[in-house]
């Protein structure tokens, strides 16, 4: 597998910009590239998937160990050249601590990486934020730098710069306001409400093959090594990966075509909501399922009158339900079908967006009315990051006592966010109570990622194989 990876220096250096400018550019050469993205983000895999035409797939040491994570990545095998994003700054983990890092998965994949750095309002200084990025871990596995928002003057003088730092230059993106994307609070807008996305691609790529040395690029791609999902990777001077992590790799790899005797017996359809308002799903997550025998049957809570006909089971993600929240609750037939669905048993997962719908009102709107509570916008985010939950009752999900690892990113809260189970933040000592959970129902903020968590993909199938009949 060629491959890289575009690191940064931290949040809003440019490594989405970076990325898509180089996939583009690949798809201008008339090469196939397939896409992944550090941790546990959704919307940057959007805009991937925009510019690939395939599914962009996320990379996250929290919820896979080594192993599992290899498995993920090589859903890239057979393409020209795999490409992974960075998360945050490069050695951005958990706490403070570079665990769950993109430096992490550049170890764990043997990926060479490509560093991006804002060259804005910086000169000299340039070279001393290159190399300490470079010696602050003796396998740091930088073989190069990228400058964004740089003119080719300015590139000039950074290049010689990057070269006292001993770091090849691969060349730069210049600001360009026609293909900027306006970010909001969980990050870019997604490219479904950027206007003349498809132009604004077509624009970077011809930009990016202009001032990226992408040849040289492509070049080191080639250098990484043959990789395999049982191949260890290991570093004498870096904390390792969470033991729980390494044990979901051996015990829970990434979910496998079930045997004969776990697939259902019939087609199994599970409604799985996807439109302007709920569009956060891992592809990991919807792909598990079908490995499990579900048929996916895409519905809008948004424009749709009622839920698909013939399912046994309801998967509500993430998204914006409160940018919606007025269109929503006009849509009175579809908040009815959901709360009679839900009523009468039917195996239903709600992750963030999809526990608000599922509550009486979000911003003093009227929702499903399925569970009791009042969703609203805070100016904070509220409980962000990874936790791993500890059941406190029997449920969809597991039993009382087993624990899942989730993550939380939202800035909306309720004044009834549950309490089924126990959250114990990665890397803080804080625990929280969150979730309804029945045995029909899960419903809270936290959001799951099923290849770090195949039980509870199977748990779901299972229950609603059984309600299907």
């Amino acid at each position: 597998m060629n491959r890289l990876l575009f690191a940064g220096t931290g949040s809003g250096c440019g490594k989405t910009t970076v990325t898509c400018a180089f996939l583009s550019a690949c798809k201008g050469r008339g090469l196939s590239a397939a896409s992944f993205k550090c941790g546990p983000d959704y919307i940057d895999t959007l805009f991937h998937r925009e510019i690939t035409g395939r599914c962009a797939h996320n990379l996250d040491p929290y919820f896979c160990g080594p192993e599992a994570l290899r498995e993920q990545f090589l859903k890239g095998r057979g393409r020209d050249v795999s490409v992974i994003e960075g998360v945050m700054g490069y050695y951005d983990g958990i706490g403070a601590t570079d665990e769950a890092s993109a430096y992490t998965v550049a170890r764990v994949t043997e990926t060479p990486v490509v560093l991006v750095v804002n060259g804005r309002s910086i000169g000299n200084s340039a070279g001393a934020i290159i190399k300490g990025f470079c010696d602050w871990r003796r396998d740091s596995g930088i073989r190069g730098v990228i400058f964004n928002h740089v003119s080719q003057r300015r590139y000039e003088a950074l290049k010689a710069i990057a070269a006292q730092a001993g770091v090849q230059a691969f060349g730069f993106l210049p600001y360009d306001a026609a293909v900027s994307i306006e970010s909001r609070r969980l990050g870019l807008v997604p490219p479904t409400e950027v206007e003349k996305m498809r132009e604004k691609i077509l624009r970077l790529g011809a930009v990016a093959a202009q001032t990226l040395d992408v040849e040289a690029l492509l070049a080191l791609s080639k250098t990484a090594p043959p990789i395999t999902a049982t191949k260890a990777r290991t570093s004498d001077n870096a904390p390792p990966i969470a033991a729980a992590g390494e044990r979901a790799a051996r015990e829970n790899a990434p979910c496998q075509e079930p045997s004969a005797a776990a697939r259902p017996k019939k087609k199994l359809r599970l409604a799985v909501a996807r439109d302007e308002a709920f569009c956060f799903h891992y592809a990991e997550n919807l792909e598990c399922l079908e490995f499990l025998g579900a048929e996916i049957a895409y519905f809008s809570p948004m424009h749709d009158r009622g839920l698909p006909d013939g399912i046994g089971g309801l998967y509500l993600g993430g998204g914006w339900p409160e940018r919606h929240a007025e269109q929503l609750a006009a849509n009175a037939g579809m908040l009815a079908a959901i709360r009679s669905a839900v009523e009468s048993g039917l195996p239903t997962l709600a992750e963030s967006g999809g526990f608000l719908l599922l509550q009486e009102t979000l911003d003093g709107f009227p929702m499903a009315g399925a569970l009791p509570g009042c969703g609203f916008q805070t100016d904070a985010l509220q409980r962000f990051g990874y936790a791993e939950l500890t059941a406190r009752v029997d449920n969809l999900l597991c039993a009382a006592g087993q624990k899942i690892r989730a993550r939380s990113f939202h800035y909306m809260d309720s004044d009834n966010p549950g309490d089924a189970f126990t959250a114990h933040k990665a890397g803080a000592a804080l625990t929280y109570r969150c979730g309804h959970a029945t045995d029909t129902l899960y419903a809270g903020f936290p959001q799951f990622y099923f290849p770090g968590n195949p039980e509870v993909a199977r748990r779901f199938v299972r229950k609603a194989e059984g309600y299907a009949g």
